[in-house]
């Protein structure tokens, strides 16, 4: 259920350094939008840092902030991937994924001094990104007649609605996304235009 008419993410991929005790927390924070693309930059920080002991890492997804993970890739339960991801709650951020890649440095840190280091290692990569508010947006399609296409088409303008592709054939057809907080009153626009059919497609 989204309660809200839009949410919190970064702007563009960021990285920071912590250091501990002789080890290097080096930090990467990435803008992201579904689990595939998760995996693609995970294996490649991987293929870039070979050598470290740890590639630890929590994401959240969509606007409802329902999805999420947390990874501590070999650290003891809990001192990794869990601190991380409170950083992202903390700063009630969605759409985002924060690896933290680990060079041990020889002095074990026990399991408070990991969660310490996990969480401030992730709070100085959030704290150097660029947080923006991104609206939610509801993806339709319209179907309509040819006699209907200019009360569809002042629909459309008057909600705001951004029009992603078009077909004008014996079947009209438009796919167009709109912010959240205009849905309910372009739904009840079309719905008085019974000469049309409104689709729902995907929240984006």
């Amino acid at each position: 259920m989204l309660f809200s008419d839009s949410y919190l993410t970064v702007k563009s991929p960021q990285e920071a350094l912590f250091k501990e005790r002789g080890s290097k927390f080096l930090s990467f924070i990435f803008p992201v939008s579904n689990e595939e693309e998760i995996k693609t930059i995970l294996t490649q920080l991987k293929k870039e840092h070979p050598n470290a002991n740890h590639h630890c890492y929590a994401w959240r997804l969509g606007a409802d902030k329902m999805a999420f993970r947390a990874n501590d890739d070999g650290e003891p339960s809990n001192t990794a991937g869990k601190p991380v991801l409170g950083q992202i709650q903390a700063n009630d951020l969605t759409n985002v994924l924060i690896v933290v890649v680990r060079y041990f440095g020889g002095t074990l840190l026990g399991v408070g001094g990991l969660i310490s280091a996990y969480k401030a290692a992730a709070a100085e990569v959030i704290a150097i990104s660029e947080i923006f508010e991104r609206f939610i947006l509801f993806e339709y399609k319209i179907e309509f007649n040819e006699e209907s296409i200019n009360p569809v088409m002042r629909i459309l303008k008057e909600n705001g609605a951004k029009i992603s592709s078009h077909k004008y054939e014996t079947n009209n057809s438009i796919i167009f996304q709109i912010k959240k907080q205009n849905s309910a009153k372009l739904e009840k626009d079309f719905a008085d235009l019974y000469t049309s059919k409104l689709t729902s497609l995907r929240t984006l």
